[in-house]
């Protein structure tokens, strides 16, 4: 790549922090539909800054009603497309630091969406102003689309698909290095069933958020008194996990502590909610609730579900539940399924559907598994640039993570996560570095001259 090009995005840093501090400061969770912000308002604000911000370095900025924005260099038909998004999943329990607070610690910034995905959204942004700043001539445009609603339903890219010309190759800063040319299916449905009258009764129990999202905290409110408690702490030292309870007027509120993560990737993480379906399980529950504690539990497999499958091109299915409700007499849950490649995700539901006996899918999604060739025009150059730009080892993976590289017919997922970083996507801490970013707005240069360059 250009040393000047190089050169430039060092001399960025410092803007590049104020702008992620910034950015990081807008809490963009998607909320309730508003005028011209159909994801919250604080969705669309975010939206407008990041319009704002690219505006000011002298791009071609579109706003697509409030859905996504896209931002243009070069004026060529044929475009390259980065796809990133500016929405961010809830902060969620156990920050150190205000989540939406950009706290600058050494090399680190810590706040939510610093590494999911402003920061490398970011990273790219300033990798396109120091192509336009070097006056790098473009056979085709370069094209960075930021949508809404990434960590919710996709309807971003639903809507920008048929209102844009959306580019058919491209890549997104939404994963890890080198380049994820493999995204395995996905398989989610909520599930309902009516909660039992019978064996321990629960009076509350309200986990999670997002069906994305390895919950790291449960707690419930038990029908029982000391003699319960003392239960509690039996199965807390029996089988080592930590289970807290507290005797009061109302009964026994219990909390079950896990690890929380991203769902793609339960491997080190430990689900709350399976934690506390297997504790209620010992103590006695019925009906809806010990049907989840045997299909589900623990489990990141779906072994017990009749889902376990695996394939050499993507690996192993893996299963999370990443919210658990009840209300009104009913027990809620979400299945998240990330599937290999040769799944068959109408026979994964049929397994899941005669494991959970009892109860009633709806909101089933399907998406199928995204696959570009490794020997493709694009996987090649991106992977020549980043081992150019890092001297580490070039090759292409798969993911269970899902990103909008497959809103593309070539779209592959391209970092910003280097190999040794630390992955807190989804987590409380999550963090990005300093120097990653700026390496990675590098490795994105190299790329982007190499796929748009004369």
């Amino acid at each position: 790549m250009d040393q000047k090009i190089g050169q430039l995005i060092d001399s960025y840093r410092d803007d590049l922090v104020a702008t992620l501090s910034r950015w990081i400061g807008i809490p963009s969770v998607k909320a309730e539909p508003a005028d011209g912000a159909p994801f919250g308002k604080e969705v669309r604000r975010m939206l407008d800054t990041a319009m704002a911000d690219a505006q000011a370095m002298g791009f071609a900025v579109r706003n697509v009603d409030g859905y996504a924005c896209d931002v243009t260099l070069g004026g060529a038909p044929e475009a390259v497309a980065v796809l990133g998004h500016l929405d961010v999943v809830p902060a969620g329990d156990s920050w150190q630091t205000p989540p939406f607070t950009a706290t600058r610690e050494g090399d680190r910034i810590y706040g939510r969406g610093t590494s999911d995905d402003k920061g490398p959204s970011l990273a790219a942004l300033f990798a396109m102003r120091a192509i336009k700043e070097a006056g790098v001539p473009l056979k085709r445009s370069i094209r960075l689309i930021l949508g809404c609603d990434e960590e919710s339903g996709w309807e971003d890219m639903a809507y920008y698909c048929t209102h844009a010309d959306m580019p058919e190759v491209g890549f997104s800063p939404d994963a890890s290095f080198p380049v994820i040319n493999t995204e395995k299916a996905m398989l989610h449905a909520a599930i309902h069933a009516p909660l039992a009258q019978e064996g321990l009764q629960v009076k509350k129990l309200w986990t999670g958020e997002r069906m994305n999202v390895i919950p790291g905290e449960s707690k419930a409110l038990l029908d029982g008194g000391v003699e319960l408690a003392a239960k509690v702490a039996a199965y807390a030292e029996k089988t080592g996990l930590p289970y807290t309870a507290e005797v009061t007027a109302e009964g026994v509120w219990v909390t079950a502590e896990g690890i929380p993560g991203h769902s793609a990737y339960p491997e080190g993480r430990r689900n709350a909610i399976g934690m506390m379906l297997l504790l209620l399980k010992s103590l006695g529950v019925k009906g809806a609730l010990l049907t989840l504690a045997d299909a589900v539990g623990m489990e990141h497999d779906g072994a017990s579900l009749g889902c376990a499958c695996h394939d050499e091109v993507s690996g192993p299915l893996t299963c999370n539940m990443g919210i658990l409700h009840l209300e009104g007499g009913e027990v809620t849950a979400t299945l998240d399924m990330r599937c290999p490649v040769s799944a068959d995700l109408n026979a994964l539901e049929a397994a899941a559907h005669a494991h959970l006996s009892g109860f009633a899918f709806t909101d089933v999604e399907k998406k199928p598994a995204h696959h570009v060739p490794a020997d493709s025009e694009l996987v090649s150059s991106l992977l020549a640039a980043y081992h150019e730009e890092t001297g580490l080892e070039p090759m292409a993976m798969a993911t269970g993570g899902g990103t909008y590289a497959k809103v593309l017919k070539q779209g592959v997922a391209f970092g910003a996560s280097f190999p040794d970083d630390e992955d807190l996507a989804h987590q409380a801490g999550e963090y990005a570095t300093i120097s990653g970013l700026l390496k990675a707005a590098k490795v994105y240069a190299n790329a982007l001259v190499r796929l748009c360059a004369e």
